[in-house]
């Protein structure tokens, strides 16, 4: 029993002193922390990394977020039991839980085929059902199950493709970094009437690009 208890103190420490002292006091995100087994999310070799403050090598170059920006993430986005979400690189399927045990419905795209079957069992173990993913690149929007209540990018990008803020609810809250290495800043928008936005900054960081994102049109002299 004795690593059992382990895992439990390892998770305790991770919320009490990396995610709790970051801003994440919202007790529902907290519960959910405890909840959703982060470990069994990460790939088999890294397990002892799960409750670390770093970045996580998933494979083909990408990495899953440090669990402080996870969480950050969950609770900007407010989730609600009736919302229908959009998470723009499914990854290792940890966030697509979180967001499932809170939303209606999430829509998880994954340029990765790998990742988003890997991701389906994994859920699939946990009992999610309220996911559909799908394969393809989403880096520049996906109104494919628009409009959304929920979006959030899990990679960043230089700048934020418009078709996104199309693709918002009234109400709807959109989540993205934005920017390039080393400055970039995890913004919140939220859709307060039609063709109306609201952007607000929410806190710097440096997070590993989405695949194929749109790039800042540059001056050539």
């Amino acid at each position: 029993m004795k690593p059992q208890i382990d895992v439990e103190r390892a998770r305790f420490n991770m919320v009490e002193q990396q995610i709790r002292p970051w801003e994440v006091l919202d007790q529902e995100v907290l519960d959910l922390l405890f909840a959703v087994r982060r470990e069994e999310f990460v790939p088999a070799q890294y397990r002892s990394l799960a409750f670390v403050d770093t970045e996580i090598p998933l494979g083909h170059g990408e990495k899953m977020l440090a669990p402080k920006i996870e969480a950050r993430m969950v609770q900007a986005l407010a989730v609600k039991p009736g919302d229908r979400v959009l998470e723009v690189g499914t990854g290792s399927g940890y966030m697509t839980a979180l967001l499932a045990k809170r939303g209606a419905h999430v829509y998880s795209v994954e340029i990765i085929p790998e990742f988003s079957a890997q991701a389906a069992a994994k859920l699939e173990a946990y009992g999610i059902t309220n996911v559909t993913l799908e394969v393809g690149d989403a880096a520049r929007g996906w109104d494919r199950h628009a409009p959304y209540d929920v979006i959030v990018l899990t990679g960043s990008v230089p700048v934020l493709a418009d078709a996104f803020e199309r693709s918002l609810n009234p109400g709807g809250r959109l989540l993205a970094v934005i920017g390039e290495a080393p400055v970039m800043e995890a913004r919140l928008i939220t859709c307060t009437a039609p063709d109306t936005y609201n952007s607000i900054g929410l806190f710097e960081t440096c997070i590993p690009a989405l695949r194929n994102a749109p790039q800042p049109e540059r001056f050539v002299f």
